[in-house]
């Protein structure tokens, strides 16, 4: 059996043209044998024939088997003669031989000329199934030689545009998306240890010199409010890993929510830890959507509160759910860079660096809101508000409402 597609190629390039170039070869030989005696009978009897008659003119060269005779040449009773049918044999068997030669002689030529066809044309064969195949080899050669360590490799095949140029732009479009993903992994990681390492780092020195000897009651009041502090960050980050990787794998059920009422519980949950003078003004329509609702309650938390953490001192609070599908979190704070949006959406990326200060968040927020958004097939945007006010208005596009492009000006985020 063939093994390689480019011998099976050859097989089919080779056997088209030589079905080809014997069907030629066969077409020629019955148009020719059809028509070949007439011919020579024609040409034979117009070179052979001598008048009867001196002085008669010859008769015009015409296909046929009977030899024309001037009638005044056979007499009256228009009989031939014993001579003109000789002629006329002789003319015959001349004809049938030079016919015989001339069509061996066509059928050797044909078949010579087939058969060197025929290795000409394996060899082409051969030949334009390795030129079609080689970008498949390169692409071959690229997948097999790629892994962690050279993911920024690209094919780049020059080629006219065609399915082959197509394939090899979409296998560099996937190394891409390949390549995002591997370093968001890596930086996922990096940055989780970074942030696991930390508490842990400040629990040790707290324990090794904080208790170390024999320090007063005040002391070791101090250091084990100390720790359970860290201890309750090191939870609390190790929770929303957790809750990250679980929105990561996607929903295997859904069921109906209230996401008005959703959003109505998590505002009295954060009501304690909002500030006297910041306001809260809320809208919130009958909405329901198919989803699972503790991730929906972790979304509206995460939301709710990083818009009261990165807030100003009299600031304002904005949470509307539309009808149209739409839950919306938007609040005074900082000026933001649009252009630093889209990181902020990104695990553990924060608009300023981290002082590892009480109440400060792990930069997960917002980045579980992107990730339970898309386990629940919704759409989220994310836009810096303009100055004076500043901070940053967060949509979600749930597949319960109007489907269609988010307003101009917004950055998808998902």
């Amino acid at each position: 059996m063939l093994q390689s597609e480019r011998a099976r190629l050859t097989v089919l390039y080779g056997s088209l043209l030589l079905l080809a170039g014997g069907g030629l070869i066969a077409l020629i030989n019955v148009l020719l044998r059809n028509g070949l005696y007439s011919r020579i009978s024609g040409a034979v009897t117009t070179t052979t024939y001598v008048p009867a008659v001196q002085g008669t003119p010859p008769p015009p060269s015409v296909p046929g088997r009977r030899l024309p005779v001037p009638a005044e040449s056979l007499g009256s009773g228009a009989t031939p003669t014993p001579e003109q049918l000789e002629q006329w044999q002789a003319t015959r068997n001349l004809t049938a031989a030079v016919e015989q030669a001339t069509l061996h002689e066509l059928l050797v030529v044909s078949l010579v000329a087939l058969a060197v066809f025929a290795v000409l044309s394996i060899w082409l064969a051969w030949w334009m199934a390795g030129r079609v195949l080689r970008p498949v080899g390169v692409i071959t050669e690229t997948a097999r030689r790629l892994s962690g360590a050279n993911l920024h490799e690209r094919i780049g095949l020059r080629a006219p545009p065609g399915e082959l140029k197509r394939l090899a732009d979409t296998f560099d479009g996937m190394l891409d998306r390949m390549e995002d993903l591997v370093g968001a992994q890596r930086r996922f990681a990096a940055n989780a240890a970074h942030e696991l390492r930390t508490p842990l780092a400040v629990q040790r020195a707290a324990a090794e010199i904080g208790l170390a000897g024999d320090p007063p009651p005040q002391k070791v009041a101090r250091i084990r409010s100390k720790l359970i502090e860290v201890a309750d960050s090191s939870q609390h980050l190790v929770e929303s890993l957790l809750l990250l990787a679980v929105s990561e794998e996607g929903l295997d059920t859904k069921e109906p929510v209230d996401l008005s009422g959703v959003v109505e519980a998590e505002l009295a949950a954060v009501g304690a830890t909002v500030p006297q003078d910041l306001l809260v003004v809320r809208d919130l329509a009958p909405l329901t959507v198919a989803g699972d609702g503790t991730l929906l309650g972790h979304l509206v938390r995460n939301l709710l509160a990083n818009a009261v953490r990165h807030n100003r001192a009299g600031g304002r609070l904005e949470v509307t759910v539309s009808q149209e599908g739409v839950l919306t979190v938007s609040n005074t704070g900082p000026v933001i860079d649009p252009a630093d949006v889209p990181r902020l959406l990104e695990p553990f990326r924060r608009r300023a660096e981290r002082r590892h200060t009480a109440g400060e968040g792990a930069g997960l927020g917002l980045s579980i809101v992107a990730s339970i958004a898309r386990a629940h097939g919704a759409e989220l945007t994310a836009r810096a508000n303009p100055a004076p006010g500043g901070g940053l208005m967060v949509r979600v596009w749930f597949p319960a409402g109007v489907p269609g492009a988010p307003p101009a000006g917004e950055t998808p985020g998902a």
